[in-house]
């Protein structure tokens, strides 16, 4: 399956990927601070594991960072 995540083609095994999938692969350490929107909809954190994604799904990851 290819997936654009953050504007960038990516090649993945598996067939199918539910959100929480694709994070445990791209974010293994860091589960908490994240949001992702699919298409330019937010997903609430609870679908995660339930919304599969689809190759044409235009897919943004941001990760909060601490600073100031």
């Amino acid at each position: 399956m290819e997936l654009k995540i953050n504007n960038q083609s990516k090649h993945f095994q598996a067939d199918t990927l539910s959100i929480q999938s694709l994070l445990d692969i791209e974010f293994p350490q860091k589960q908490n601070g994240i949001a992702v929107a699919i298409n330019h909809n937010v997903i609430p954190k609870s679908n995660w594991n339930n919304h599969i994604l689809k190759e044409t799904d235009d897919i943004l990851i941001i990760s909060a960072t601490q600073g100031g």
